[in-house]
């Protein structure tokens, strides 16, 4: 294996947009740097599974329900 291929993984800090602040290991910046970040991760949708809904006006889900809908178990 080779010698010396692998990121310095080390200890940054963390500040959320609401101020808190948690220690984390990463290979952003150096030791000791600090991360701010601009999109809250509790609040997020791509974080917490937002309320997106499948909306197809006969576009691609219905061709292929309507192309395959016999193969599905009843």
């Amino acid at each position: 294996m080779k010698q010396d291929t692998h990121p310095d993984y080390h200890f940054i800090t963390v500040v959320m947009v609401d101020g808190t602040t948690y220690q984390t290991r990463s290979t952003y910046g150096k030791e000791g740097a600090t991360l701010n970040l601009d999109i809250d991760p509790k609040t997020h949708p791509a974080w917490t599974g937002g309320n997106q809904h499948l909306l197809d006006r006969g576009g691609r889900v219905s061709r292929f329900n309507a192309k395959f809908g016999g193969f599905t178990r009843k």
